[in-house]
């Protein structure tokens, strides 16, 4: 799943991440005489799926390469409270100065995966699939989906620039809903053209203009049956707005084909870990 795009942000978003932690040097670890060595673990307090591995694995590659990490577990394990997730060996210093940023990235990652997961479960032998949202930690974009992915959910569009989904404003601004999606062929041939709708008779706009993806925002359920039958297989139906795990099996009726929510990455609460240093015995 880490193509060499990802694996490329993984070193940028590392490195960047470091740099704003460590600056000109951390202070409080050279306390501690540079030639000690020291072995960590790394629990979890609480039940989580993990995902994050690659960017603790980068953290100390960039830190000290001498740093040996032993893992316990993979990306999309189920961990239960008290597991070891992680050991690690090397220089004391190296340690403890990589330790807040590895963690940072592991628990947030798996704050992610886990409620993808639990997201996922909502719908499981529907059919339907779970989309994630642009509302993501701003440099983590990449990250964050890996992780709605590791969880078991599904990637909407990456950004702006892989697929259209054109909305009140855009529509607005080029005259109607044919005239975007007819500008939207135009500008890119063969990009994804998705248009947002209120309304049963936008909807049906939206099916004459030829949209591929037709996001039905904040319909209730029998606004959703309704647009189900006039689609009719036509185009793709993603139903959105104000999606959160209590009311996901409400709109996850036959015939959609997407449920999308910002709530997998924006709402997401970073899992309880734990990790202990002890210096090795000379």
């Amino acid at each position: 799943m880490i193509d060499s795009l990802l694996a490329q942000d993984i070193e940028t978003v590392v490195r960047h991440a470091l740099e704003e932690d460590i600056r000109e040097g951390d202070i409080t670890a050279q306390l501690i005489p540079a030639e000690n060595l020291a072995t960590g673990t790394v629990i979890t307090r609480e039940q989580a799926i993990i995902c994050g591995t690659a960017w603790v694995d980068e953290v100390f590659r960039q830190l000290d390469s001498s740093v040996v990490i032993t893992w316990r577990v993979q990306d999309g394990e189920e961990v239960q409270p008290g597991q070891l997730l992680m050991e690690l060996t090397g220089p004391a210093r190296s340690l403890l100065t990589g330790e807040r940023t590895a963690l940072n990235f592991l628990q947030s990652l798996s704050g992610t995966a886990t409620i993808s997961r639990q997201y996922a479960a909502l719908v499981a032998g529907t059919g339907i699939k779970i989309l994630d949202t642009r509302k993501t930690i701003p440099g983590l974009r990449l990250a964050q989906k890996y992780a709605v992915k590791v969880g078991g959910c599904h990637n909407h569009r990456i950004g702006l620039y892989d697929a259209f989904l054109i909305k009140e404003n855009h529509i607005a601004a080029c005259g109607g809903i044919a005239a975007a999606v007819n500008q939207a062929r135009s500008i890119a041939p063969g990009k994804p053209v998705e248009v947002e709708v209120e309304t049963i008779d936008e909807l049906q706009q939206a099916l004459t203009a030829g949209s591929d993806i037709i996001m039905l925002d904040n319909f209730d359920g029998d606004e959703i049956r309704e647009a189900v039958a006039i689609n009719n297989g036509r185009a793709k139906l993603e139903v959105s707005g104000n999606l959160e795990a209590g009311n996901i099996a409400s709109k996850a009726i036959q015939g959609i084909d997407y449920l999308s929510s910002g709530s997998l990455t924006k709402h997401c609460r970073a899992i309880d870990l734990s990790m202990r240093v002890s210096l090795a015995e000379h």
